[in-house]
């Protein structure tokens, strides 16, 4: 009971528009900022997050989806994505192109390397060789506590493999 009634910070994710699916983006804007990492793990995802929505908000602007790309750059390091519907101001504004393959994982966060082995056989299997490799999770921990279910998509760019 206690749990249906805390405040919602993320929306409910829904899977299926995600999971193997190929889309194609033409200069999809997003906003990007930086995450410190130890060994993978976000030490400041929260603080980001408030950062980068707080832009957006003073934009008036909107987050397609909530989508938000994580990029492990390094151990220390994740650069973040946040989709965007419009350039923001004292942001750093980029945009993505090409055809993208997705497909959602739900699970513990320790089940990471094991899901990127399975996504690897996934988009080989398809034909296709992987580029760049997001993920995105959907949900913070809270929420996903909340909704029951802990969903993160690979998303990689697709490089045709024939």
């Amino acid at each position: 009971m206690e749990n249906k009634n805390q405040a919602e910070c993320c929306p409910q994710f829904e899977p299926a528009p995600w999971d193997d699916k190929i889309f194609e983006w033409k200069n999809k804007k997003f906003i990007k900022d930086k995450v410190c990492t130890i060994f993978y793990m976000p030490m400041n995802f929260g603080k980001v997050m408030k950062r980068l929505n707080a832009k957006v908000e003073k934009a008036n602007a909107t987050m397609p989806d909530w989508l938000c790309l994580s990029d492990h750059t390094s151990k220390w390091n994740m650069d973040l994505y946040l989709a965007v519907d419009k350039e923001i101001a004292e942001a750093e504004n980029i945009s993505l192109s090409g055809q993208y393959l997705s497909k959602v994982y739900e699970g513990n966060y320790n089940e990471t390397g094991k899901w990127m082995k399975d996504f690897e056989s996934f988009v080989k299997n398809k034909g296709y060789e992987m580029g760049k490799l997001y993920m995105w999770y959907t949900t913070c921990p809270k929420c996903a506590k909340k909704y029951g279910k802990n969903y993160v998509v690979f998303i990689t760019m697709l490089k045709d493999a024939t």
